[in-house]
């Protein structure tokens, strides 16, 4: 009788297929097995390329003229440590009762590198091989992806992407890493006081550390420099002519006073005159800023430091003296109502720099604890660069939002849930930015299964928090949209214009579930004023306005910010840049550096080879001093390897590889032609700077 082979990519994913299809199945070494089906699993990586001495003993050493090194047939060997599993694989997988193969290793790049891998050592032939892709592992979809479980074949432009990452990483790797150390090795042992050091070069990982020795060097040289805002605080002018004018003398008298000392001059009101004030009249006054415009005096003026500051503080102060005694009107009224979406959803990346900003851990501890709970069926597939779902998805959600009612046990959560039953909230997302077929590729985004909720009590309590996170960021996108009532004034001042605005939240919509007030009330009449400040004052196009004060605002400008650990992943997900804004971070999201497998393990990787430092309590990364001195060489003898745009553009070279848009060897003759030209410039230099 013939029989399925099913192999994963470790022992718990296993357990959760024999859940499955092997519920009869008995446990033997190393795999289960039923009447019909064999599963098996590997334990990660099995198998790896060969180090240079494997093809030649003379290759040990690492010599200037054994370079470049690119073998034109590769060599790979399996991992010391894991014989023995590699073993059980082998002889379950050429039994002659066994006539199909499924591939169940994790479904992405490196998932199917592994198992790629062990298949081309065993030699793998004349047996049925198909892949099972599955975006989280609850019972339907493990089902589904069986299934559904397509030819392993149509998966070899994947394979190819795979194989070809793991050889640039290793020829740039092994080649630039011996040069550099041979050239420069001895004179960076002595810059860091050791008696030997070598330098570890990566196509992603040197340009990390690029970025971090770049930034900590624009703050360490940055110089402050001051600059000097002007505003104004208005007042409704409901008087006669007769105490306006009294009230112009009185101002100017106070203002001729302040003008003689050293003092800053202001334009202010005297709480002796009662009577020029309005009973009605707000305790604040309308508060608005100076900007320049083409109908100012000081257009383009080599006094502004920018449109809103001046250079020096002697020229605002004449500017506020040159503004007294004249008219001020409103000149514009502007009110509107935004709406607000609720942000998109989470992929890793973006999970992963909330939980640095909320619970100070490293992306690789938020990656270990999303697996987990992808493993105990809580959430779905987390190595996904995608922020939607699918519409297939989309069309069968309530499965999820029926799974939280039912299973989920917080409070809070519940009460989400009641509220959308309350207001009869839409389900539907068919139509919304939430759902977009053409932004994802491998999978959707981490969204919960509405499943597995007999193994949370048996996590820990950071992995809960991170579990509800994903919870709550997922029914924000049901809940309707923020509202905001807006107000834009602008004034002028005989030619000066002065803007003031406000924003107040009336309709809370999904900041209900993502920024819930303390006082944890679920009615929209408790709003959020977002600014306020002028948010009582009522004016119209043409009212005359009276000053209460100009003021001087200093102000200078600020160094970036260091990275910390989840912002570099944002920064490595946009090719080197550090968006802020979330909304457009998406609409230009290209290709990275490095992919959301591997990010987290790279920033591990430099802080364990000490080129920097991650502060345990901020996640604030720095570079120490190895990893500055390792970038100056790299940027003298090689600058472009530190460039996001060169090291994104090979990987969407390997992403156009797995869509089959290039085949590998064009991929693989342009890697081979980068590095013999650089190694032939590097040559050159070292004997140009004897």
């Amino acid at each position: 009788m013939s029989k399925k082979l099913l192999i994963t990519e470790k022992p718990s994913v296993a357990m959760e297929f024999a859940k499955v299809i092997c519920q009869n199945g008995q446990r033997k070494n190393g795999f289960i097995e039923s009447n019909d089906w064999i599963i098996t699993w590997c334990v990660g990586h099995l198998v790896t390329m060969s180090y240079p001495e494997k093809y030649d003993e003379n290759l040990k050493l690492w010599r200037l003229d054994t370079l470049p090194f690119i073998p034109k047939e590769w060599k790979y060997e399996v991992i010391k440590g894991v014989e023995k599993q590699y073993e059980i694989i082998k002889s379950q997988i050429t039994r002659d009762d066994v006539d199909a193969i499924y591939v169940a290793t994790d479904s992405g790049r490196e998932g199917e590198y592994i198992y790629r891998l062990v298949d081309q050592e065993i030699n793998v032939q004349g047996k049925e091989k198909r892949r099972i892709w599955i975006d989280s592992q609850t019972e339907e979809e493990i089902k589904r992806g069986i299934k559904e479980a397509k030819l392993l074949s149509e998966y070899d432009s994947l394979s190819d992407s795979a194989y070809l990452r793991a050889k640039e990483d290793y020829l740039i790797g092994i080649n630039f890493s011996r040069m550099l150390s041979i050239i420069y090795g001895r004179r960076l042992a002595k810059s860091i006081g050791e008696d030997k050091a070598s330098i570890s070069v990566g196509r992603v990982m040197t340009c990390v550390l690029g970025m971090v020795v770049e930034r900590e060097r624009e703050i360490r040289n940055f110089v402050k420099v001051p600059f000097f805002k002007i505003s104004g605080e208005f007042l409704k002018n409901d008087l006669s002519k007769d105490k306006s004018t009294a009230r112009n003398d009185k101002l100017m008298a106070k203002s001729d006073k302040s003008s003689n000392s050293n003092e800053n001059p202001t334009i202010e009101n005297n709480n002796a005159l009662p009577d020029v004030i309005n009973e009605n009249e707000p305790k604040q006054g309308l508060i608005a800023e100076w900007k320049v415009t083409e109908s100012s005096k000081l257009w383009q003026s080599p006094k502004l430091y920018n449109d809103t500051g001046f250079k020096k503080k002697d020229d605002a102060n004449d500017f506020i003296l040159s503004l007294q005694n004249k008219k001020v009107v409103v000149e514009e009224v502007k009110k509107s109502k935004q709406k607000e979406n609720a942000p998109l959803l989470f992929n890793l990346a973006e999970i992963q720099n909330e939980c640095t900003k909320l619970f100070k851990i490293k992306p690789d501890e938020t990656l270990d604890i999303i697996q987990n709970l992808y493993e105990k069926k809580l959430v779905t597939y987390p190595r996904t660069d995608a922020r939607v779902l699918s519409s297939a998805v989309a069309k069968v959600i309530t499965k999820n939002l029926n799974g939280i009612a039912r299973g989920y046990k917080d409070t809070e959560v519940q009460g989400f849930i009641n509220q959308m039953k309350e207001k009869k909230i839409s389900t539907n997302l068919l139509k919304t930015k939430y759902v977009n077929d053409s932004k994802i590729t491998d999978h959707y985004a981490i969204i919960p299964t509405g499943q597995g909720y007999e193994n949370l009590d048996k996590i820990p309590e950071l992995q809960k928090n991170v579990y509800k996170l994903i919870v709550k960021r997922f029914l924000a996108i049901f809940y309707p949209p923020a509202e905001y009532n807006k107000l834009n004034i602008t004034i002028d001042v005989e030619g000066e214009k002065f803007n003031a605005s406000s924003k107040v939240c009336v309709k809370k919509g999904y900041l209900n579930v993502l920024k819930k007030s303390k006082e944890s009330t679920t009615s929209e009449k408790n709003v959020d004023n977002i600014d306020d400040k002028n948010v009582d004052f009522n004016v119209k196009k043409g009212d005359i306005l009276e000053v209460k004060t100009y003021q001087i605002k200093e102000s200078e400008t600020t160094p970036p910010s260091r990275y910390n650990s989840g912002s570099m992943i944002l920064a490595m997900e946009n090719a080197g840049k550090l968006i802020e804004d979330e909304e457009l971070r998406e609409q230009i999201k290209g290709a990275g550096i490095g992919t959301s497998a591997t990010r987290a393990e790279i920033i591990k990787k430099l802080e364990k080879i000490k080129y920097i430092e991650i502060n345990t309590k901020t996640q604030i990364i720095t570079p120490t001093q190895k990893g500055e001195n390792i970038y100056d060489i790299v940027h003298f003898s090689m600058p472009d390897i530190l460039n996001p745009k060169l090291t994104a553009s090979w990987e969407k070279g390997l992403d156009m590889v797995a869509k089959s848009e290039i085949k590998a060897d064009e991929f693989m003759t342009k890697l081979e032609n980068y590095i013999n030209t650089k190694f032939n410039k590097l040559v050159i230099k070292r004997f140009l700077t004897l």
